[in-house]
């Protein structure tokens, strides 16, 4: 599915099979001399094709487009390797981009294996979660050379100019792109309709959920007419929508506290207590990829609330616990 947003601007539905997300939005400005193309599906044969057919219908020539990816994940960087060509230039932030060469050669996995071990995570259950991330099924494949980007950078596609602007939270370099003229901002994964960014723990990222409520104000002080999200729906009110993101995780954050009233928990066992908006019935209906992301989701929660001395980490020999401060 093609449709043009804005002139020039086209959302390139991409399917995302056996996903919860259903698809990604990644979204093409044609330019007289250079295109670019944000954020790109899975590396698999349904996301490829989707792509190629999207792009071939907007005759899109691949040797003058560029490609911005707002952050790490595989739905969004998997097929860099098979777009970009030599002449294309790729942007990420740069703590994003060393995470997806790092999740190429393996190392972000081993590490969230160490991470979540000492979590209460079921070790069985923990490598066949692993084995399953769409961090190891379906990244780029190789190593890819970024041109990296930072804060208040710009990128011009002609008449159009895009500013760079910093939203850790969800991954640690999340970008988001502003067109200040138009009024028009390309959320990536940091505001979503229907559905809540999930904000994961990794060993790169102390306290996520502050960095992602912090990146939520700045995002509500820019004038903004359109959102251009990476799944969903598009969003015209964007300020309506961050308000009812911060009052979910007010209310994640309330229940997790209720959850710790009954005593010392690890961070699965917390998870497996929460609310979650699934079709299953019980946490052991679960699938364990989605108890992965949903104990990497708890762990941030968890974190936030002890920096704000609301609830302390204890070291229980090789695992962590969890009890409120009286």
């Amino acid at each position: 599915m093609i449709e043009e947003i804005y002139p020039d601007i086209y959302r390139i539905e991409i399917p995302l099979p056996r996903n919860p997300l259903k698809y990604l939005n990644s979204y093409l400005i044609k330019g007289r001399e250079r295109n670019l193309l944000i954020d790109t599906g899975f590396n698999q044969e349904e996301c490829r094709k989707a792509m190629y057919e999207g792009l071939k219908k907007l005759e899109v020539d691949l040797n003058k487009t560029d490609l911005f990816i707002t952050h790490l994940h595989a739905d969004h960087s998997g097929l860099v390797a098979f777009l970009a060509t030599d002449k294309s230039k790729v942007y990420c932030s740069g703590i994003d981009a060393e995470l997806i060469n790092y999740g190429v050669s393996g190392v972000f996995l081993s590490e969230m294996h160490e991470l979540l071990s000492k979590q209460g995570f079921p070790l069985e259950e923990l490598e066949c979660a692993i084995e399953e991330h769409p961090a190891r099924k379906y990244h780029l494949g190789r190593k890819q050379v970024f041109n990296t980007v930072k804060e208040n950078d710009t990128i011009q596609v002609d008449d159009y100019i895009f500013k760079c602007i910093a939203t850790p939270g969800h991954s640690p370099g999340h970008m988001c792109l502003y067109e200040a003229n138009k009024k028009i901002l390309f959320s990536g994964d940091h505001v979503l309709d229907e559905i809540t960014p999930a904000i994961n723990i990794i060993k790169w990222s102390s306290n996520p959920l502050r960095d992602y409520l912090n990146s939520l104000v700045r995002i509500d002080q820019l004038e903004t007419n359109l959102t251009l999200p990476a799944h969903r729906k598009i969003i015209n009110n964007v300020h309506k929508r961050i308000n009812e993101i911060r009052q979910h995780h007010d209310i994640r954050l309330i229940e997790i506290l209720n959850i710790l009233y009954k005593g010392k928990m690890n961070a699965y066992q917390v998870a497996s207590q929460m609310t979650w908006e699934v079709t299953y019935s019980s946490w052991e209906q679960f699938p364990v990829t989605q108890k992965y992301f949903a104990t990497t989701e708890a762990i941030s929660h968890l974190n936030y609330l002890c920096k704000k001395n609301m609830v302390r980490q204890i070291n229980n020999n090789e695992e962590k616990l969890f009890e409120l401060i009286n």
